[in-house]
Order: structure tokens, then C-alpha cells, then sequence
């Protein structure tokens, strides 16, 4: 299968690294020239939590001008940066190419959907996990976590059985799921439990985990979260507020740090918009109080303006 990572950040390294590496036609789209050079000139260095490597060849483009067409396009943008790379991207859809989503948060079905049309998208949620340490370098958390994939109207799909085969094929542990609107609210679920708190105590995985006080604050997030999703009708697989907290870090190491801390390790703003955000906006629309969330993304939009300041 011929496949395009759009945005090959850490994550989308760890993705398409793990295909690449058992057969999949691979090219990483990612803005930064120097990763692109070091990914094209050395091959992409893998390594996990147990100290483990692997160099995989492999593509990488600045941009999808060049291109041919993919069977698959794997959307991993940043979510504020999504309008701007599928419009980008657009001139490199084929006629049967399929576009998938697999970032954080809520709403990037809709934007995607309004540049390639409806009938070309996939939606998805991971929990692969991916830090950057070195132009071509990065940490991938692949074992034994999940990606489910589905399509947005429910149902399972040929054409999804045979993309979750692709990524069984490669050890990637994938669910084709009939009710992937139901996932994405998991999804945001554990991204709620750590994101903020990880960006605003500037903390890895393993410290965070071990003060009770910020497990207290991640369950409240939770909690709320999963109020606004029963009052939405979701069906949701995650029963328990805790069971989000422990999902979040589950084998990853003690030094692994969530995307928004990593954001803002390199100077730029967060997707706290579309995950701890989305879940404000979306209890206000339905009378649910969610006054944890709301602190959080304000601590974090203040470090995030003194950024500029």
C-alpha cells in the first residue's frame, strides 16, 4: 500500500516508520528541511522504551507538490495547522485516495471532509505514542498500543478492514471499529487526563504519575468529559474516570512527555483548542459545568502567551 504520513511529527514518524519498516510504501510529509534531509539521507532512526533501535528507509518530502498520488493519505498535523496542509496537500489526492485522520481532539473530520469530500474520509484515534529527540531520531511508543479506524457514518467497510490489515501487518495493533465516533470521544478522554497537566508542571510521564494530586485533578477532567459525552449520546468503551488516567501512560516511559508539553518545549502553541477546549465548548452547548477543564486550558493559554510575551 502506498501511503502519505501529512505531518510527520514524532508520532507521525513512529506510524510510519512501523509500516515502512514491514513493507508499506512510505513518504513522510513534515515542514521541518532539516528532518526531511537527515530521514532522506540516513533513513529514520526508531527507538523505543526498552532501548531498542532500527534505521528504516524511507521517503521525506517538504511537500506533497512532487508527489504521486497514495492509496492512503494519514492526516498528523498539528490541529490548528489542518485546513492549511490539506489544502496543500490537495493537488496529491488521486482518484481513489482515501484520507484518514488520526490526530488529537475533536473537529478535523469536518475541516477535512470540506476540502476532499466526504466520501474520501476515514477516522481514527491511536494511542501510539512518539517523542522527537533528533532530526531523523525518534522515541516510539508502538507496543502493544491501539488504533482504531472506522468510518465517520458507522459501519465497517471494506475498505477499512483492509487498512487495519496493513497495520496488523506491521505490528501495529489495530481495531477496525463500527463506532469510531464513540472512539474519538475515548481518545479524548486520555489525551483530557495528561495533555494540560503534563504542559503546565513542564513534567514527563513518570513524576507526574507519582503525585496524587495531579491523578485527583486528571480524574475531575475525566469526569467531566465523560459527562458532556452522555449528555451528547456517545457510547462510550471507557467506563471508569481513572481508567483514562492509566490508559494515558500505559507502557509508556517514565520520561515520555504528552504533545502539548513538547509544543511548548519548541516554542509553540498547543492543541489544548481541540481537546480540553472541545470539551468546554461542547458542555456549554449542552448545559454541562466543566469547571476543571476550564482551568486548565486557561493555565495553559497563559503559558502559552508568555510565549510571546
Amino acid at each position: 500500500m502506498k501511503i502519505h504520513i501529512l505531518g510527520a511529527g514524532s508520532l507521525g514518524c513512529a506510524i510510519g516508520g512501523t509500516l515502512a519498516a514491514a513493507g508499506s510504501d512510505v513518504t513522510l510529509i513534515a515542514r521541518s528541511r532539516e528532518h526531511v534531509d537527515a530521514v532522506n539521507a540516513r533513513g529514520l532512526v526508531l527507538r523505543d522504551a526498552q532501548g531498542g533501535e532500527r534505521t528504516v528507509k524511507l521517503a521525506a518530502a517538504t511537500g506533497a507538490r512532487s508527489l504521486a498520488p497514495a492509496d492512503l493519505v494519514i492526516v498528523l498535523v498539528k490541529a490548528f495547522h489542518t485546513a492549511a496542509a490539506i489544502e496543500g496537500y490537495r493537488r496529491a489526492v488521486g482518484a481513489n485516495t482515501i484520507v484518514m485522520s488520526l490526530q488529537n481532539g475533536l473537529g478535523h473530520e469536518e475541516v477535512l471532509a470540506a476540502a476532499v469530500g466526504h466520501e474520501r474520509l476515514l477516522a481514527g484515534k491511536t494511542y501510539v505514542g512518539g517523542v522527537f529527540l533528533a532530526p531523523g531520531v525518534v522515541r516510539a511508543g508502538v507496543k502493544n498500543k491501539l488504533t482504531l479506524i472506522g468510518e465517520p457514518g458507522g459501519g465497517l467497510s471494506e475498505r477499512v478492514q483492509r487498512i487495519a490489515a496493513e497495520f496488523e501487518r506491521a505490528g501495529l495493533k489495530t481495531t477496525a471499529s463500527d463506532n469510531i465516533n464513540g472512539v474519538i470521544w475515548d481518545k479524548l478522554l486520555v489525551n483530557t487526563a495528561t495533555g494540560a497537566l503534563s504542559a503546565i508542571t513542564r513534567l514527563p510521564y513518570g513524576p507526574m504519575y507519582a503525585m496524587p494530586e495531579l491523578e485527583a485533578t486528571a480524574i475531575a477532567a475525566v469526569a467531566e468529559a465523560m459527562a458532556v459525552a452522555r449528555a451528547k449520546g456517545v457510547a462510550l468503551s471507557i467506563q471508569q474516570p481513572i481508567d483514562a488516567w492509566r490508559m494515558a501512560g500505559a507502557g509508556l516511559g517514565p520520561d515520555f512527555k504528552a504533545s502539548m508539553l513538547q509544543s511548548l518545549e519548541k516554542g509553540s502553541i498547543t492543541e489544548i483548542d481541540f481537546i480540553n477546549g472541545a470539551v468546554v465548548r461542547e458542555g456549554e452547548r449542552l448545559g454541562v459545568p466543566t469547571p476543571v477543564n476550564r482551568t486548565l486550558v486557561a493555565c495553559v493559554k497563559g503559558i502559552e502567551k508568555g510565549l510571546t510575551a
